[in-house]
């Protein structure tokens, strides 16, 4: 793990302050149909100053709009449990807007809509992009969602998440709304690659570790029972543990 802490993609700023991680979540979409398993991953844009080129998971940090928006199904008992576990003021509205950030972004960022149509448009969505679900019809399903893996960017970086990664299965894939990915937007190009391939991409470090720990979690039975890997840096090291 001290590999990671040494090449991570945000770069460190020794005279940076002290920041306290922001909760971000991202969400792995995956493509289990086949004998090799696919993952969905994105490239960022050029331009950006954050991971520019680098292909990665949708994801971002918690809205306010996403501790408000209607859903149907509850978080499995273990990938709650997991949410709540090392945090300072666990509760279970943290985790369940933890959940929706991760489905919230990967609409922004793909224009996929995770959840269901099965019991018609929520009644009411806050207003930006879960005014979508609602016009489309669909409802977040939180049920769906597995807890593959936490990370924390170490200190001394210009930036930091304490960042929870989910998977869904692609059959959760509702809707799609066309146009979303492009040459000026976050995300220029979306591509499913098996993840042997995936490892092969420009990733950033943590993505290339999530992404093997992923395969393990897939051979191992892709149960929600697992162990999920925290990796956060402790005495100067950069460590895995398991929640």
């Amino acid at each position: 793990m001290e590999r990671l802490d040494r090449h991570a993609s945000i770069a460190r700023d020794p005279n940076a302050p002290t920041l306290r991680p922001a909760d971000a979540a991202t969400l792995i979409v995956i493509d289990r149909k086949g004998r090799h398993p696919k993952v969905l991953m994105g490239k960022r844009h050029e331009g950006h100053k954050f991971m520019p080129g680098k292909f990665v998971f949708p994801g971002g940090r918690i809205e306010a709009p996403d501790r408000s928006m209607s859903v149907v199904g509850t978080l499995h008992p273990r990938a709650e449990q997991t949410l709540m576990a090392r945090v300072t003021r666990p509760s279970p509205q943290r985790s369940r807007a933890l959940a929706l950030a991760a489905i919230r972004e990967t609409f922004e960022e793909t224009g996929l809509l995770l959840g269901t149509k099965d019991y018609g448009a929520p009644e009411k969505a806050p207003a930006g992009a879960w005014a979508s679900f609602q016009e489309r019809g669909v409802f977040p399903d939180l049920e769906a969602l597995q807890v593959v893996g936490r990370a924390i960017t170490p200190p001394g970086r210009v930036k930091r998440f304490d960042t929870r990664f989910f998977a869904v299965d692609r059959t959760a894939i509702a809707d799609e709304v066309e146009g979303v990915v492009g040459p000026q937007s976050e995300l220029v190009e979306l591509t499913w690659v098996t993840i042997d391939k995936a490892l092969a991409l420009d990733l950033p470090p943590i993505t290339a570790v999530l992404l093997g720990e992923l395969r393990a979690r897939i051979d191992a039975g892709f149960f929600p029972e697992l162990p999920v890997p925290f990796f956060h840096q402790k005495r100067g090291r950069f460590v895995r543990e398991l929640l």
